[in-house]
C-alpha cells in the first residue's frame, strides 16, 4: 500500500493545489489583481479631485477628523466603483496579465 496516496490530508492538499493551478483560478486571481489596481488608480484620482473642495464645513464637516474620514470615504468610493465594473481599466489589465501568463518564459 502506498502511504503517500492513502493519506487523506495529502490527497486534500493535492486537490487544492490542482484547483489553484486551474485556468479558472488564474482568471479569478488576475481579475482580483486588476480590480485592486483600478481601485488604487481611482483612489489617486479621487484624492486629487476632493482635495480642491472647501474645507470650511462643506462636504467633510471641517472637524478634527475630517482628513481621516474623507480619506476612508474616498477609499470606499474607489473600491466600490472598481468592484462594480469600474471605468474599464481592470478589463485591460486582466487581459494583459493573462497574456503574460500564457507567454512562454522570456
Amino acid at each position: 500500500m502506498n502511504t503517500l496516496t492513502s493519506d487523506p490530508a495529502l490527497t486534500a492538499a493535492q486537490g487544492r493545489l490542482q484547483a489553484l493551478n486551474s485556468p479558472s483560478a488564474a482568471m479569478a486571481s488576475s481579475r482580483d489583481q486588476a480590480e485592486e489596481f483600478e481601485a488604487i488608480f481611482l483612489n489617486t484620482m479621487f484624492q486629487s479631485m476632493f482635495a480642491g473642495l472647501e474645507e470650511d464645513g462643506g462636504t467633510w464637516g471641517g472637524g478634527a477628523g475630517s482628513d481621516a474620514w474623507s480619506g476612508m470615504l474616498v477609499e470606499q468610493y474607489s473600491d466600490t466603483i472598481a468592484r462594480a465594473g469600474g471605468i474599464g481599466i481592470a478589463d485591460s489589465i486582466q487581459r494583459e496579465l493573462l497574456a503574460l501568463q500564457e507567454t512562454p518564459g522570456q
